[in-house]
């Protein structure tokens, strides 16, 4: 317990101690209010799934339930790749201390069992298990039920350890559900025939739950022992040094200094795991539209639902790349602004790599015509709006979020992941909101057509206004330049 609480004050001094001290505060409260609004959708999911699965049929909501768990549990450990972070105590500095090895290695486990990726299931399991005792279920059998599916998360916790560590463990897996839940779609091969007995059988036989303790120990082991075998000042916590691929554009170096700057772009995606990251991402929003477009979710038929995938469907490199120029070049930013470069050229050549993925999107999304006219017409109004203005606000966005990031240490167990920026995420909202309701001024006055219409006339006013908006473009980025320098160079 002593050495519990020294750990504590060391991560409090650390905290209070750094640079940017108020910022972080004011993040931590805004991550706050994030986190408040995802515990009252999994409270309400919770408690409503019971009787959800009643309206669509099912003789039994828990059987019901259980059928699609699997997909819940895949869901989980995708959005723990993109976004969780292993809290590793400072490990190089603790390294030249006294302590304990071990003790640093369980400590930094014990911390990342209190994550929010954890806790925030409780928020789901607790509600629907006191739902299904009220609805006459077996007491033991739901406890065991609601223990085995929670030792499944912390299970996850720990395996997240190995996925972080190997990006083919990840993408293997990754092809593997997303080749199951295509199969399951179409009625071609049913995963969850044989997954959903084992989530039953935490219910009928509360032995079962022997299963999912073994599990949560034996990955608690083994991410003790990977941790044990990495951590060394020269190996494990080195950075690695790896092969450069060499990248040859020369049809984009007859644009000129443009060219250039969208070569080194093209290379920074190949070489380096975050970027690529963003260009997965990207790829997978493409499918995103099929939860909006083949009516399998009641909800999301509404038009505003449809227009939103539109926007997302189109624009998903867009955001998960263009949220964070210029913070893809923090490294060597100091450098950037010492060439006889201008901020002109430069922002042109961000705008110019959204764009094409905005168009190429668009291209690929086609296959939504097999849907239906309609669905494509969305992801195409969408599509002229990040053409149009998103293009912009993504660039207008990156003057305010000077979050440097590391594009060598990717989400490594050792290293700071930099996940989803919190400030990043509410300077997206208008990006989303706004052209919603520019579609929702159309279509609540003349119908869908003009509310797509008006949508795509007000998106050409961007490609219109072009020179002056990048002329602002250039007067923001010049003003915050010093700001910018010192947020990326930071100890």
């Amino acid at each position: 317990m002593k050495i519990i609480k020294q750990f504590l004050y060391l991560e409090w001094r650390a905290f209070k101690r750094s640079p940017s001290f108020e910022t972080n505060v004011a993040i931590k409260i805004l991550m706050g209010i994030v986190a408040l609004y995802f515990m009252a959708i999994f409270l309400f999911l919770g408690i409503g799934i019971y009787f959800i699965a009643e309206e669509v049929g099912a003789s039994d909501p828990l059987l019901w339930v259980n059928k699609f768990l699997i997909y819940y549990l895949a869901g989980d450990l995708y959005i723990r790749y993109s976004l969780q972070k292993m809290p590793v105590t400072r490990i190089m500095q603790l390294l030249l201390t006294p302590l304990n090895k071990k003790k640093i290695i369980r400590f930094s486990l014990l911390k990342s069992s209190f994550s929010f990726f954890n806790v925030i299931h409780l928020f789901f399991l607790l509600p629907f298990s006191v739902v299904l005792i009220a609805h006459d279920y077996h007491l033991i059998g739901v406890v065991s039920w609601f223990f085995g599916i929670f030792l499944l998360i912390l299970s996850a916790n720990y395996l997240n350890v190995f996925v972080n560590s190997s990006d083919r463990v990840f993408y293997s897996a990754a092809v593997i559900y997303v080749a199951l839940a295509l199969s399951h779609y179409f009625e071609v091969f049913d995963i969850t025939t044989y997954t959903a007995p084992f989530f039953d059988g935490l219910y009928q036989q509360p032995l079962a739950l022997l299963i999912p303790i073994g599990l949560v120990f034996f990955m608690r082991y083994r991410a003790i022992r990977f941790f044990q075998n990495h951590m060394y000042l020269d190996s494990g916590l080195a950075k690695k040094q790896e092969s450069v691929r060499s990248l040859e554009l020369g049809w984009l170096k007859r644009l000129g200094s443009l060219g250039n700057l969208l070569t080194n772009d093209m290379r920074m995606i190949v070489r380096n795991k975050r970027p690529k990251q963003a260009v997965l991402a990207g790829i997978a929003f493409l499918f995103y539209g099929l939860l909006f477009y083949t009516n399998t979710i009641e909800v999301y038929q509404n038009p505003m639902f449809k227009m939103f995938a539109g926007i997302f469907v189109s624009g998903g490199f867009l955001f998960m790349f263009g949220s964070y120029v210029p913070s893809w070049d923090s490294a060597y930013y100091p450098l950037l602004m010492t060439q006889n470069l201008s901020y002109r050229e430069y922002l042109k050549s961000k705008w110019a790599l959204v764009v094409f993925a905005v168009v190429l999107s668009v291209i690929l999304s086609s296959f939504y015509l097999l849907v239906s006219v309609e669905a494509y017409l969305y992801i195409l109004a969408g599509g002229f709006f990040n053409l149009g203005l998103n293009a912009y606000f993504v660039l207008l966005s990156g003057a305010f979020v000077k979050v440097p990031v590391d594009l060598t240490s990717g989400k490594k167990p050792f290293g700071d992941s930099q996940a989803m920026n919190t400030k990043t995420i509410l300077l997206s909202l208008p990006k989303l909101l706004f052209p919603i309701g520019i579609y929702a001024l159309g279509y609540y006055t003349l119908g869908n057509w003009f509310g797509i219409t008006l949508l795509i006339i007000v998106s050409l006013l961007g490609l219109i206004f072009h020179q002056k908006i990048i002329d602002a473009l250039v007067k923001l980025y010049k003003r915050e330049k010093y700001d910018t320098l010192a947020s990326y160079t930071k100890p």
